[in-house]
């Protein structure tokens, strides 16, 4: 069992900036298979998900330059970033002016890398470990990231946004062309260069859209 998973994050990530966000610092990890076996022996548990907390992903690096280049979509609102993962989104939004952010993730190590995260960059946000699809959303602005890779998980996420849009909500997606990304509902607002981690994606530089819908 870890009794300490902030400690526990620190010690097995370092301090980096992600290459497209180099104004935001995050505990990042260097290996993910070794941190996922790592995890999973600390916990006694086979099986548990990987660790997407630990990595800056295409989708979310794309989202969050998107962001902080045009704060003003965030600015003195509440802001909802969805599968946050390590909580880089949300911490461009706060640092964009939001007027809050609740990073949401299923994962339990999220909430504590998005704290964790969030205090190295001086910002507060609200982590909430919860699937927030379907439910109604307390935010002018949602954000989600890299959510589009899942064939189960994408038709309700999509239903989910389109819900929310007609609410009143703004919707930005960030996404690199996910298998189950569907284009056809969405527009493209901008496109990204980023660099990645070549053990995680198949290509050094991922070219990365934020998307609307339409």
């Amino acid at each position: 069992m870890i009794a300490d998973v902030p400690a526990f994050i620190r010690a097995n990530t370092r301090v980096s900036a992600p290459p497209h966000v180099p104004e935001v610092r995050l505990h990042l990890a260097d290996d993910a298979v070794s941190l996922w076996e790592m995890t999973e022996e600390e916990l006694g548990e086979i099986g548990l998900p990987p660790p997407f907390w630990a990595f800056a992903w295409a989708g979310g690096q794309a989202l969050a330059r998107f962001v902080l280049d045009h704060p003003d979509i965030v600015r003195g609102k509440r802001v909802m970033d969805v599968a946050s993962g390590c909580g880089l989104v949300a911490i461009a939004a706060m640092r964009a002016g939001a007027a809050s952010a609740t990073a949401w993730d299923i994962d339990a190590f999220a909430a504590d890398a998005a704290r964790v995260n969030a205090a190295l960059n001086d910002v507060a946000l609200d982590p909430v470990t919860d699937d927030p699809i379907g439910k109604p959303a307390d935010a002018d602005v949602i954000l989600v990231g890299d959510l589009f890779y899942d064939r189960d998980v994408s038709p309700p996420l999509l239903a989910w946004l389109r819900a929310e849009e007609a609410r009143g909500a703004v919707v930005f997606i960030g996404d690199p062309g996910r298998t189950y990304l569907p284009k056809d509902a969405l527009e493209r607002v901008a496109e990204y260069a980023v660099p990645t981690i070549r053990a995680l994606e198949d290509s050094e530089v991922k070219r990365t859209g934020v998307w609307r819908l339409r």
